[in-house]
């Protein structure tokens, strides 16, 4: 079936510095779609100015959280879309995820809807680092050796994935774990006709202030090259950072 309507999750946990860059980058990637579309930001726990940078942008909607974890978040997205896309087949429904410290590329939703189109139920993208200002060049070389940005990677990324409703509900959804809940959803989704891709990388922050123990900037923080401090600048994380996935 041909997809009729697209759905796109964004969480955010006190992203208000980055989220303006994230939304324009993906209303450029919606305007491109000739179906209904829609964005829904969940606001996990917001303390600051996300709520606003959001308010008044058409075909973008929030929901607000309290649960400091992003498998409750990403989760209450899709719920609110499912919703928003009632009565259309779960086959014809696209959803698809990023987060609020990344930025789309233009085609972003136009390349899945092309694999939607032929017959792939899931896509999963990579994601690039571009400003490292914030990481020593010895960290951003050992991520470009290690990092498989071509189809067929074997990467799974939060903020760069998209599936069928009827993939996503057959799945059972995004499980509500504090950590690694996209790949937990990647397995769940195995046996799908599933396509990994390099075509649309997700821009990424390199980040040293982590939101999410665990997550992106925890994986920078992992290699060898981050590990010598002459080179690579102390982590700081906010004090309640949610937990998120490894990427």
């Amino acid at each position: 079936m041909a997809i009729s309507a697209v759905g796109v999750v964004v969480p955010a946990f006190n992203e208000e510095a980055l989220l303006p860059r994230c939304l324009d980058a993906l209303a450029q990637a919606m305007a491109l779609l000739e179906i209904p579309n829609l964005a829904v930001v969940v606001l996990d726990d917001c303390q600051d100015g996300s709520a606003a940078t959001v308010a008044g942008r058409r075909g973008f909607e929030t929901v607000e959280v309290r649960a400091r974890n992003v498998g409750l978040a990403r989760a209450a997205g899709f719920q609110a879309i499912l919703g928003w896309a009632r009565g259309t087949p779960a086959e014809e429904v696209w959803l698809a995820s990023t987060d609020a410290d990344s930025t789309v590329p233009e085609d972003w939703l136009s390349v899945q809807l092309e694999y939607a189109g032929q017959g792939f139920e899931a896509v999963l993208g990579t994601v690039q680092v571009i400003d490292w200002s914030e990481r020593s060049p010895a960290v951003a070389r050992e991520f470009a050796d290690r990092y498989q940005a071509q189809d067929e990677h074997h990467h799974v990324h939060g903020a760069n994935m998209g599936m069928t409703a009827a993939a996503y509900q057959g799945a059972g959804g995004v499980p509500p774990l504090a950590l690694s809940e996209d790949h937990s959803l990647a397995q769940r989704l195995a046996g799908r006709h599933l396509c990994r891709t390099g075509r649309i990388p997700v821009t990424t922050s390199s980040r040293v202030v982590s939101r999410a123990v665990g997550g992106f900037a925890g994986y920078l923080d992992s290699l060898p090259a981050a590990q010598d401090h002459s080179t690579a600048a102390p982590v700081r994380r906010r004090p309640g950072s949610r937990t998120r996935s490894p990427e």
